[in-house]
């Protein structure tokens, strides 16, 4: 079989060739990650997969019309399209064969054969810790995931997660503001913002972090994308840690590729009454660990992770961070502080009547002070919850 196309780039561009070959692999019609792998394996390159003869193909197990899609050359030119506009795009090509990819990521069941990333790729082989939850966390969900993030980004694990609503958001933003890395792993094109109200948090990962998809550029945030990128975030990691979660939610999911990863898997509880803890509840059933602290997860880290991290004692990487706030508050900020609790919101009426000899104008700009220090979040109606 002859492919008239793979000799375009010149012959200075040996690994270049390769990695557009690896990622025409991913758009020949009924070709999937394993046989391709599979077939790469055998023959030696990815380049070799498209010279070889219809004859090699068939004797490999590869169906009689994959091998018609592999001769037509057609998806080597949407490789080498998709490449282009993929730099236009400030992302780049890592594909399965490439040194930057992780060794824990090819041990998978099913490893993608290229990602786009933008960002820091070396963040890929760092330790990490997946965290996710529900898109509609309660406001105890929200904080408890904030924290964790940004107390274990302070101390060097890298925090991944898929950057939708909820749960992912606060996980990405824990761990930017304890000056952390962060791994976003999308189900859409690297060039989709999915949410589009995440466009910020976005920008701040492609700038701080790393962001990453297996998806073509362009490619909508389908309902089916989200299982098939969760493979990635558990597989990326050295474990799952969910935070609020349905019986039957997304974030379990993420949990029993954790396990069949051989990955160790964390949970948060919660209230009894609430559905959001039901899925974190199961998993602390079947053996999860279960979370309140940091420590709680920086205990199960392998021993020569934990040395690669920031000593237990050492907190001066945080920047913002809410661990670390105590000594920075006023009397007032003190005062209001305490009075507000994290898994459930008081309404800017019950702080001034708790605080009598304060005025209104002093509570809501002292509220405002520690809105600013990441410590208070304020809902709709001027209601008010601790953050940390």
């Amino acid at each position: 079989m002859k492919n008239e196309t793979t000799s375009r780039s010149g012959p200075g561009d040996d690994a270049e060739q390769e990695r557009l070959h690896w990622l025409a692999l991913r758009f020949v019609p009924g070709l999937g990650n394993r046989v391709a792998l599979r077939l790469v394996e055998a023959i030696g390159s990815a380049i070799g997969v498209f010279h070889a003869s219809a004859t090699e193909l068939e004797a490999l197990g590869v169906a009689s019309h994959v091998v018609r899609n592999l001769a037509t050359g057609t998806v080597f030119e949407q490789a080498i399209k998709e490449a282009d506009q993929a730099r236009q795009q400030g992302a780049s090509l890592l594909t399965v064969r490439d040194e930057a990819y992780p060794q824990q990521l090819r041990e998978i069941f099913d490893p993608p054969l290229t990602l786009y990333f933008r960002g820091d790729v070396s963040l890929m082989k760092e330790p990490a810790l997946a965290i996710v939850g529900s898109r509609r966390p309660t406001a105890y969900g929200r904080a408890m995931a904030q924290r964790l993030a940004n107390d274990l980004a302070a101390r060097g694990l890298t925090i991944i997660s898929g950057l939708a609503r909820g749960i992912d958001s606060a996980a990405h933003q824990g761990a930017l503001e304890a000056v952390g890395k962060t791994i976003a792993v999308l189900g859409s094109g690297i060039d989709v913002i999915y949410p589009s109200e995440n466009k910020k948090l976005f920008e701040q990962i492609a700038t701080k972090g790393l962001l990453l998809s297996e998806f073509p550029l362009g490619a909508f945030p389908a309902p089916q994308n989200f299982p098939i990128r969760n493979r990635i975030i558990s597989g990326l990691a050295l474990g799952v840690l969910v935070v609020e979660a349905a019986q039957y939610s997304g974030s379990l999911i993420t949990a029993r590729l954790a396990m069949e990863q051989n990955r160790d898997v964390f949970a948060v509880p919660g209230s009894v009454t609430n559905k959001n803890s039901w899925g974190p509840h199961i998993l602390i059933k079947q053996g999860a660990r279960l979370v309140q602290d940091w420590q709680d997860i920086f205990e199960e880290m392998p021993t020569e992770v934990r040395k690669r991290l920031v000593p237990i004692g050492d907190a001066t990487k945080s920047g913002d961070g809410a661990s670390l706030f105590a000594e920075s508050l006023t009397e007032t900020e003190r005062a209001i502080y305490g009075l507000l609790r994290v898994d459930e919101s008081a309404h800017i009426d019950a702080i001034l009547e708790a605080l009598p000899q304060l005025s209104s104008s002093e509570v809501l700009a002292t509220l405002l002070e520690l809105e600013f220090k990441n410590l208070v979040r304020q809902l709709p109606g001027k209601n008010f919850v601790k953050t940390f």
